[in-house]
């Protein structure tokens, strides 16, 4: 069949003619008319023996029937029939969507309505598409088979999805409807799409701007240039719904840095006459930079005692630069206070006065009572997958609870921490009275499952590579259950693990893994271990930032040694089982659990061994590890401490059980480079205990941003040494044990490619021994994808 293209303004300019003049010709003056011009339906046309001819006749309808037509037509067969009534019920039968096409003529003292239907859709196509499915497109449209076919909703159809391409980034996106005949008055619909490239951003330019340079605002912002290599790195798409965030994020960048007049005048995107790109520009006012003046609070809520919230604003905060960010945790802590103290109903509000000739902004915290609503039940939306109890125990509200907006605000982090749903709203409706309210939640469920691979490389480990298949949210419980394969050299590890986040819906985690390692360590250490193990866990909060972690783990181990290898590790060969169990405390100050750039992260973990097995011992590690960001965080240094020991009560400590350092743990040296070592084997051994210091610097190097290049130095120390035995026979062997620091420091390359981060490293030893084996270069690449 032939393919009829879908056009409109010319037939929609002659329909809309037909509805205004052929009425009014079909009333013309008739000799069936009386001299008022009504034609009464029913009636005769003429004054003739044939009293039942009807003076209305439909024509040409096929499948709608006369008595549905006049019904759309709201004529009533009682009443006389004027030119006014026969127009309205013309242009209902257009507004029906059920005809192409309605003429009124006369033919003899019959007034003669001739309707055209329109086709039946048979079905719909999409033909070019591949950045978005068929089911995706079949939602955007209204159109669907059985439906009457109209041109009108074919062409809002076609725009339709233009718009949705547009919101994916591609702005050239074409979609023309076409329509193919079929019998019986039938077409069969097909939308042909060009989807067109992806429409990336050309340039970022900022007007206005003084104090930050154009570089610094487009690190600020989400959208992002495509730049020269964006095929090659990472390109961006323009989306226009990104320019209203970037403005936001502008205005927060400089609040937080004190410039209070700060004001985005206008964001503007121009299309490129090629059509490949945007060209965005902001026009800004930054304004002058503002201090903290007078800081104090009015309470005007009673019961609450004026002291207790003043002790909250720091005493040198005035006379600080101004940051808007600080006054809103200020008033977060307030009404957090509040509500320890029993007022749940009480409103924070901060009210900044800036003063342009002092640049200073006094700011009051007004603490008010507010309305006394109760939370009357919370309803959830859109959980198809995921149990209703998951997304509820993350809300620390039940019904007849007392309304708290930041509890709600708390809700909506944590489900939306929970990374099950693409999008997580909640809003708060007036319930049955005035002081009721109902939460609806909101979610749409993603995919949590995924198929994972990895590959990569390390000078120290050689190939690396890994497949792992991992449920987030196993059967909706918000369990993950994960299975892994990873292959790194010599070594091979094959990995389960399940866990359960929040066990009886408490803040109780449980987890459970399984392992078996194959870690043929001959060139290092002449040995090759085999370990399997299981270590069931539980985990909660002692604080807002403290958790603490408890395990027992269940270990065997095989270690089959070389004949070469140093009397040291010899002792070490054969079979021992593990009983140990452990825990965990860790205290997270971190601004950024993923890209840091203030703050700290303390960690204890102890674990001893001899509930059952062949081994004794207590093992202790501490970490320590800072962030810093200097520059408005274009620099940011961190430093980490480590200790750790192993103390043995019973047989001596195996070479698996000590501690070594090099490669990724000391920069510099090669991997279980330094520390105590059997000089006539070459054999690393491990010591009993370990210190080291790590510290390292990131910063910018001039390219630009998109090129995800930045540049990075470092400085590591650290020492591994003591040994419970030294002497060995035969051969007779000392083994030098003592503690020496060694240190090591060089350059870093950080790149974001399309593979995953790249991180070179060149490190020179500072401090070392004689026997200790380094690393000059190392490169470390890895994926998932």
């Amino acid at each position: 069949m032939p393919r009829a293209r879908v056009g409109l303004r010319a037939r929609a300019m002659l329909r809309a003619v037909t509805c205004i003049l052929l009425p009014l010709m079909a009333l013309m003056p008739d000799p069936g008319l009386d001299r008022l011009g009504r034609l009464t339906v029913g009636s005769a046309l003429a004054q003739s023996e044939q009293s039942d001819r009807q003076s209305l006749v439909v024509r040409g309808n096929r499948r709608i029937e006369v008595g549905t037509i006049l019904a759309y037509m709201q004529i009533d067969p009682e009443t006389p029939l004027t030119a006014e009534a026969l127009n309205n019920g013309v242009r209902r039968l257009f507004d029906t969507g059920l005809f192409s096409d309605v003429r009124v003529i006369q033919e003899g003292g019959a007034i003669v309505v001739e309707v055209t239907e329109n086709p039946s859709i048979n079905q719909i196509a999409f033909e070019g598409n591949d950045a978005l499915a068929d089911e995706d497109l079949q939602q955007i449209i209204s159109l669907r088979p059985r439906l009457p076919f109209t041109l009108s909703a074919a062409e809002a159809d076609a725009q339709a999805i233009i718009e949705v391409y547009r919101r994916t980034g591609r702005y050239g996106a074409k979609v023309e409807p076409v329509i193919i005949e079929r019998p019986e008055n039938r077409v069969d619909l097909v939308f042909e799409i060009d989807e067109g490239d992806l429409t990336g951003v050309n340039s970022i330019d900022f007007v206005g701007n003084e104090v930050f340079s154009d570089r610094r605002l487009r690190g600020v912002i989400e959208t992002s240039e495509s730049g020269i290599l964006a095929s090659f790195l990472s390109s961006d798409v323009y989306d226009p719904d990104k320019l209203e965030l970037d403005k936001e994020l502008l205005r927060q960048f400089y609040l937080e840095r004190g410039y209070a007049d700060f004001t985005v005048l206008s964001a503007t995107a121009e299309l490129a006459p090629d059509g490949d790109g945007f060209y965005i520009t902001f026009t800004v006012s930054e304004g002058p930079v503002y201090a903290f003046g007078a800081l104090d609070v009015n309470v005007s809520a009673r019961g609450l005692n004026p002291e207790d919230f003043l002790a909250l604003i720091p005493d040198d905060l005035s006379g600080d630069t101004y940051d808007a960010t600080r006054v809103e945790e200020i008033a977060n802590e307030m009404t957090d206070l509040a509500g320890q103290k029993g007022f749940a109903f009480v409103q924070v509000r901060p009210r900044p006065t800036r003063n342009t000739e002092a640049l200073t902004v006094d700011v009051i915290f007004e603490i008010q009572e507010g309305s006394r609503i109760f939370v009357e039940r919370i309803e959830i939306e859109g959980n198809t997958a995921t149990l209703d109890r998951v997304i509820r125990r993350e809300i620390d509200l039940v019904e007849g609870d007392a309304f708290d907006a930041r509890r709600v605000r708390e809700a909506q982090r944590n489900i939306r921490a929970l990374d099950f749903f693409s999008s997580v709203d909640i809003e708060a409706v007036q319930g049955s009275a005035e002081d009721r309210a109902v939460l609806k939640v909101k979610v749409a469920e993603r995919s949590t499952g995924s198929l994972s691979f990895g590959i990569g490389y390390s000078t120290s480990a050689g190939p690396i590579g890994n497949v792992r298949v991992t449920e987030r949210n196993f059967l909706g419980r918000g369990q993950t259950v994960q299975v892994g394969v990873t292959a790194a050299g010599d070594t091979q590890l094959y990995d389960f693990l399940f866990v359960e986040p929040r066990v009886l819906d408490r803040d109780l985690s449980a987890s459970f893994r399984a392992f078996y390692l194959d870690d043929d360590r001959s060139d290092e250490s002449s040995f090759e271990q085999k370990r399997a193990g299981v270590t069931p866990s539980i985990g909660f909060p002692l604080g807002e930032r403290t958790d603490l972690g408890l395990r027992y783990s269940f270990l065997h181990d095989d270690i089959t040694v070389a004949s070469n290898a140093s009397p040291a590790i010899k002792a070490d060969e054969g079979k021992r089982n593990t009983s140990l169990v452990g825990y965990r405390l860790s205290y997270d100050q971190r601004n950024d659990e993923i890209e840091p750039t203030d703050g700290y992260l303390l960690s204890l973990d102890q674990e001893v061994a001899g509930l059952g097995g062949d081994s004794r011992f207590i093992r202790t590690r501490a970490t320590a590890k800072g962030w810093q960001g200097f520059f408005d965080n274009e620099v940011v240094a961190s430093l980490e401490l480590e200790a750790a020991g192993i103390y043995s009560f019973g047989p001596n400590t195996r070479v698996t059980e000590r501690y070594f350092l090099g490669s990724d743990t000391l920069r510099g040296f090669a991997q279980e480079g330094i520390g105590p070592r059997d000089i006539r084997t070459d054999d690393a051994l491990g010591g009993n205990y370990m210190l080291a210091a790590r510290f390292q610097v990131s910063f910018p190097i001039g390219l630009p941003d998109e090129l995800g290049i930045y540049g990075g130095a470092f400085v590591d120390a650290g020492t591994v040494w003591h040994l419970d035995q030294t002497v060995y026979n035969p051969p007779p062997t000392v083994i030098d044990d003592k503690l020496y620091f060694r240190m090591a420091a060089g350059g870093l390359l950080f790149i974001d490619t399309p593979f995953g981060p790249l991180e070179l490293s060149l490190g020179v030893p500072v401090i070392d021994k004689s026997y200790d084996e380094s690393e000059l270069f190392r490169l470390s690449i890895g994926t998932r994808f």
